[in-house]
């Protein structure tokens, strides 16, 4: 199974980019930008990678992001998650970034967008992986704020092809930012939100009445409430799973009891997807083999969720077509 899932092609639809910061890059951009890290070593940094829930990961994760400044920061950010990626045989990205995280610190939007471009451009041009920027929008802040990143974001609109609500769950719930989700759809962007991690089914249900999004980033709740597991079926919506990301923000206390093989049983559109693999310590086969090994997914199954990302996710239809036919010529 280990050789089947690493040869196995696959798109990742659910991943931060700046959660792929590795604490090796961090010193190494920390040292270049003349930033001192409140931790003695890059050992230190990844004892420090230790969270009990969500917001001792985000406390950590918005300290990391601070040593971000230059267009080249940003650019080694997502070249670095590149490389690994496609020794794990990724063949499209969607990469999720808080434009918020930056600008308030004083970074031009300009330069975070064009680093990450200029990478994900390399990565087609030398690995022939296609991919997508989604744009996330910080849900501890006030919709006002992601107006006003939205409309920084009018510039470079044809570098992004989503946006996204992404930060701290419980306690802001998709209904706050109706408005700001209303206006980038009508703008010609993508939508997508994470809901049903830490919150309650309804969070999903807001983030599908009310911000009318294409796909659920996460959803576990999901599994509480049979009539939104049946109205998911029923209408395709995609959810993009992070299994190795639940353990570490113990959403679940084993993968033993991860809903994700439910999930594909009952008919659910899943994918596999690493979130913000350097601090939750998994990148996408890491992901897929915790899984098979917990679960029992089997070839099949395996083959689905890959099936799944590739139907989900926001590529042209030759491109789509093109990773298909690389997969059923894989599984055959």
């Amino acid at each position: 199974m280990k050789s089947f899932i690493e040869g196995l092609p696959k798109a990742e639809l659910h991943l931060h980019i700046e959660g792929t910061f590795e604490p090796e890059l961090m010193f190494e951009i920390a040292a270049r930008n003349s930033i001192t890290l409140p931790y003695a070593s890059v050992g230190a940094l990844h004892e420090a990678y230790d969270f009990n829930e969500l917001q001792d990961f985000l406390d950590i994760y918005y300290q990391g992001m601070n040593v971000l400044q230059t267009e080249q920061d940003y650019f080694d950010l997502a070249w670095t998650y590149i490389e690994k990626v496609h020794t794990d045989n990724v063949r499209h990205v969607e990469i999720f970034f808080d434009p918020q995280g930056h600008t308030a610190r004083g970074v031009e939007f300009s330069t975070v967008i064009n680093g990450i471009h200029r990478a994900l451009t390399q990565a087609e041009e030398k690995f022939d992986i296609s991919s997508c920027i989604i744009m996330c929008f910080l849900r501890h802040l006030d919709e006002e704020d992601a107006i006003r990143t939205l409309e920084q974001a009018a510039e470079f609109k044809h570098l992004i092809s989503g946006v996204g609500l992404d930060s701290s769950e419980l306690g802001h719930p998709p209904e706050k930012f109706e408005r700001v989700f209303k206006l980038a759809r009508e703008q010609g962007y993508h939508a997508v939100a994470h809901a049903g991690e830490e919150g309650p089914p309804e969070y999903i249900k807001q983030a599908l009445d009310l911000l009318k999004v294409e796909r659920i980033d996460h959803g576990n709740t999901a599994m509480q409430d049979p009539e939104l597991v049946k109205r998911l079926v029923e209408q395709k919506i995609p959810l993009t799973v992070c299994p190795l990301s639940n353990l570490k923000l113990c959403v679940v206390e084993s993968l033993e009891q991860h809903p994700l093989r439910e999930m594909l049983d009952q008919g659910l559109c899943a994918t596999i997807n690493s979130d913000d693999p350097a601090y939750f310590g998994g990148y996408m086969n890491a992901n897929f083999l915790a899984v098979e090994g917990a679960l029992s997914l089997g070839k099949e199954r395996l083959g689905k969720l890959v099936r799944n990302s590739f139907e989900a996710a926001f590529m042209g239809q030759p491109r789509r077509q093109q990773l298909l036919a690389e997969l059923d010529s894989y599984l055959a």
